[in-house]
């Protein structure tokens, strides 16, 4: 059973904010060439910004989002693997979508790596659409949106 409860990330939660990160993303660096994004990011800042909300007591999923253009933008998505096949990950997704409505926003955006291909499998079935396929520097992206009715 998964914990339902997604809260904002506070600063005690920082270490498991950037260990669950780097479970979620390591094995990927093999893959792409390159350390994935969110491992490099400042999830201090990120927390103290109030951009990062988590699940779990331990922490075994989080997103990391903001409001950018009219809409919100979903900079990272993490579950540990041992929290795989748990619902955490939909759990996550669907409170992205509620986060954006109740900031009044009508549009979820992020992006995957073109490599990360299992992600290009999941979004889709939560009504994300392809919207282009850019690179920017080492990474070759695909960014997606999904309209809130």
């Amino acid at each position: 059973m998964i914990d339902k409860e997604i809260r904002p990330a506070v600063a005690a939660d920082v270490p498991a904010v950037k260990a669950v990160t780097d479970a979620a993303y390591h094995h990927y660096i093999e893959r792409i060439g390159v350390v994935p994004q969110p491992m490099e990011a400042d999830h201090a800042a990120e927390v103290a910004a109030g951009k990062v909300f988590v699940t779990g007591d331990p922490v075994v999923g989080l997103v990391v989002v903001e409001p950018c253009a009219g809409l919100l933008c979903l900079d990272s998505i993490a579950v540990h693997p041992d929290a795989h096949g748990r619902g955490v990950g939909r759990l996550l997704l669907h409170f992205v979508d509620a986060h954006a409505r109740a900031l009044g926003l009508p549009e979820v955006r992020l992006y995957t790596n073109a490599l990360m291909w299992e992600n290009q499998k999941i979004y889709p079935k939560y009504g994300y659409e392809v919207v282009e396929r850019r690179v920017d520097g080492p990474y070759d992206r695909i960014h997606y949106r999904k309209r809130l009715g």
